[in-house]
């Protein structure tokens, strides 16, 4: 066994830290900040270990991620560690209780935005990546570590390219670092997504002619969505969770006097086995058909579909779900696996016919809002398990 390996996860977990600090002292905010910065970090220490790595780059050739690989010199599948080292906005800045790119560590807690979504994982990753070049040589298949941004738009940019780049194996699975201790996700909803425009006759407000408006007639099809009949749990698919159909978005008119002609709406519904997407945009266009046949208008109710992400669930014993749940019971952790509400970027793999897991990692709070912070006392044990999850995986 290499040396690096023999350390105990605590004196190794140092410069992981170490070199999350410096990130989270790099704002990376998604569609905000530019992401030269935060990834030149990496770069830099990447270059300094000799660790192989590319840039990743999308269409129109923007940096949208780092790319590491270390082959293994036996046959084997690849496996892939993915964290994102974009994050949310600040918010009210005034709020927050420290500085948002602080990178300090108060009471044991990593404070700043990106400490527990993903920056620490990030940082865990490139660690172990470093722990296993050594001995590479005696590995089956290989590992890469993707360290992806514009995850937070939601655009993917990152992953999408990882996924288009044909010089890079096609994982076999993937671990993505999304924080909390207790659980291992193991699946997550997926979506359909759409945005609606309303049409109505546009008039004077205070004209006597009598004139449903495009936001009374958007209003009666928010409530006719509200009333539709959606199922619920399957049994029979194992899958935990029922559909959820929610409108996001209302928009429409200016002023006072006019009444408008055109509302827009945007509406997500969470899917799942038992309701898939063809289901989702069926129960949408027969509200919408209702909605014109009951109330109708000159033009049509326009439904522009979106985007379409797959549900995912993989069972106890698929990998990698059962190398991450594995590792961490014999770490003595109790750790259940978990279908999430949220989608993430596993639905987006799943899509491509990639299982992955999203989410095991140290405490947090604030994720998203003020005052994120990453607890560091699970942080040894929370590096043992994934380091453990990936050598099993590997053949070692």
């Amino acid at each position: 066994m290499s040396e690096n390996l023999q350390r105990p996860a605590e004196a190794r977990t140092v410069s992981v830290v170490e070199l999350a600090q410096e990130l989270i002292r790099c704002p990376s905010r998604a569609g905000i900040d530019d992401y030269g910065p935060v990834l030149s970090v990496l770069e830099d220490w990447l270059a300094a270990r000799d660790l192989p790595h590319r840039r990743l780059t999308d269409d129109e050739g923007a940096l949208v991620g780092l790319l590491v690989e270390i082959p293994g010199g036996r046959t084997g599948p690849w496996w892939t560690l993915d964290a994102c080292v974009d994050t949310a906005p600040y918010g009210d800045e005034s709020a927050w209780s420290f500085p948002p790119a602080s990178g300090d560590i108060v009471d044991g807690w990593l404070l700043g935005r990106g400490s527990s979504d993903s920056k620490l994982a990030a940082a865990m990753f490139c660690h172990i990546a470093a722990d296993l070049l050594p001995r590479a040589a005696d590995l089956h298949g290989g590992l890469a570590v993707l360290l992806d941004v514009d995850e937070h738009t939601g655009g993917f940019g990152g992953a999408r390219a990882y996924l288009a780049d044909e010089a890079a194996a096609r994982p076999a699975g993937v671990m993505i670092g999304y924080p909390g201790l207790d659980e291992v996700v193991v699946g997550g909803r997926g979506l359909w997504r759409a945005s609606l425009a309303v049409h109505a006759p546009s008039g004077h407000s205070g004209s006597s002619k009598t004139v449903v408006g495009a936001i009374s007639r958007a209003a009666h099809l928010v409530r006719l969505l509200d009333a539709a009949d959606l199922p619920g749990v399957d049994g029979a698919s194992a899958f935990p969770l029922p559909p959820k159909l929610s409108i996001t978005s209302f928009h429409g008119g200016q002023g006072f006097s006019v009444t408008p002609d055109r509302c827009d709406l945007n509406i997500d519904v969470r899917t799942t086995p038992a309701f898939d997407a063809h289901d989702a945009e069926t129960l949408v266009r027969k509200a919408v058909a209702e909605l014109d046949a009951e109330l109708p208008a000159p033009t049509p109710t326009e439904v522009t579909p979106i985007a379409t992400w797959p549900p995912f669930r993989l069972a106890e014993d698929e990998q990698p779900a059962a190398a991450l749940l594995n590792a961490a019971a014999d770490a003595g952790l109790a750790v259940r696996p978990k279908t999430a509400g949220p989608s993430n970027i596993g639905n987006l793999l799943a899509g491509e016919g990639i299982r992955a897991t999203a989410g095991f990692g140290v405490p947090y709070e604030g994720l998203h809002g003020i005052d994120e912070r990453a607890h560091l006392a699970e942080l040894p044990a929370v590096y043992a398990v994934y380091q453990r999850a990936v050598l099993g995986l590997l053949g070692d």
